[in-house]
């Protein structure tokens, strides 16, 4: 009884396999150096320092000088700090879902094959590509909080009182917060548009020769079938909401009282006013850290199905 023996094949060695990897995609590597280099020197490399500060005092001149959680424990005494962390959970409630909601109501009106869709697609597109410091210099005019105020002009034709506005304390920012909804809610209303023209057909058909009205076929086909656009939009608009800063440096300074003063315009102030650029690294890991844990529980709850069609 003879019996063979099967050739092993070589085998080799990982540093001969990545070469060889490496010399069969060169070109690409190549390519993609520029890339590299520009992550690493703007993204990794301030991510690193950032952190390194948090441990040390610098004031820009000089060598960072050790002070271990000194800057961290600071972050727990700081009372504006943390109102600056609510001030910038709340303008996420009022941000996120209206944002989201007027951008499926805009998409829908212009999926349903209205007249002049393209018109009115470019209408509600129009904020977007213009200038936010043209658009927050009117809204700012609109808002103002006396008498003389477009909005408080209006409102008084049905006996409401003038209203403070950006000048109070409660309603500040709300008005910021309607400010970004109009800004963005066009490029929410594309994604959406974009979701809806993906639907298969088919579903609708089915849906009404099942006897489905108007608002079944939206509830049972239409949301459901938008899932990866529901999470992709909650996670931009869920960044973009902890990332507010522009509105409230150019229409509020973080006032009245730090009602506007969100986390990124106080890490602004701490960093660029006060100079404190430790102490405005340990608000950009806070920062950070609040966006990812978010991230993570929006992912676990939206976006946990990934076989959307």
């Amino acid at each position: 009884m003879t019996s063979t023996t099967a050739k092993q094949p070589n085998k080799q060695s990982f540093s001969a396999r990545v070469k060889r990897e490496f010399n069969k995609n060169i070109l690409v590597y190549v390519v993609l150096l520029p890339v590299i280099i520009h992550f690493i020197i703007f993204q990794v490399y301030p991510f690193v320092l950032s952190f390194y500060l948090t441990f040390h005092d610098w004031k820009i001149i000089g060598e960072p000088e050790f002070v271990g959680l000194k800057h961290w424990k600071a972050l727990f005494d700081d009372e504006i700090a943390w109102k600056a962390i609510w001030n910038t959970v709340k303008f996420s409630i009022y941000y996120i879902i209206p944002t989201m909601s007027l951008g499926l109501i805009l998409a829908l009106i212009i999926n349903s094959g209205v007249k002049f869709a393209g018109f009115f697609k470019g209408l509600f597109f129009l904020p977007v590509v213009t200038s936010f410091v043209i658009i927050a210099g009117i809204w700012g005019w609109l808002f103002r909080g006396t008498e003389d105020g477009f909005i408080n002009y209006l409102i008084g034709f049905v006996g409401i009182d003038p209203q403070l506005f950006m000048s109070s304390s409660s309603q500040a920012l709300i008005v910021l917060a309607g400010l970004s909804i109009f800004k963005v809610a066009g490029t929410t209303m594309i994604y959406y548009y974009a979701g809806l023209q993906s639907i298969d057909r088919q579903l609708y058909e089915a849906a009404r020769i099942d006897g489905a009205n108007s608002w079944k076929v939206f509830w049972k086909v239409t949301f459901p079938m938008l899932k990866p656009i529901h999470f992709y939009v909650a996670i931009t608009t869920t960044i973009g909401s902890f990332q507010i800063f522009d509105s409230a440096f150019l229409l509020t300074n973080g006032g009245p009282n730090y009602a506007t003063t969100t986390i990124v315009y106080y890490l602004y102030h701490q960093g660029f006013t006060s100079l404190n650029l430790s102490y405005a690294a340990v608000l950009s890991y806070v920062l950070f850290f609040i966006i990812l844990i978010i991230s993570l529980i929006q992912r676990k709850y939206i976006g946990k199905d990934p076989n959307y069609y």
